[in-house]
């Protein structure tokens, strides 16, 4: 696990930008006032802007019934 001393810093990275390049990128137009929430939002819970828009919509769609994890590749 990153940052528990069994990986050096170079497998972290090179994991973590493994795990970036098998996402799907994509525009996503949004309200000025609404993405500055978010990014407060993100800050506050140490995460970036991205990452915190993905725990949302992954947490909308558990909340709804719509998410199986075994399906969806990600923890």
């Amino acid at each position: 696990m990153c940052g528990k001393g069994s990986h050096s810093d170079r497998e972290c990275r090179d994991t973590q930008s493994l795990k970036m390049a098998e996402k799907k990128a994509f525009v996503l137009r949004i309200d000025p006032a609404l993405l500055a929430k978010v990014e407060k939002w993100a800050a506050d819970e140490f995460r970036s802007t991205n990452g915190q828009i993905e725990w949302i919509i992954r947490n909308a769609l558990k909340k709804a019934g719509k998410y199986r994890e075994k399906e969806s590749g990600t923890p």
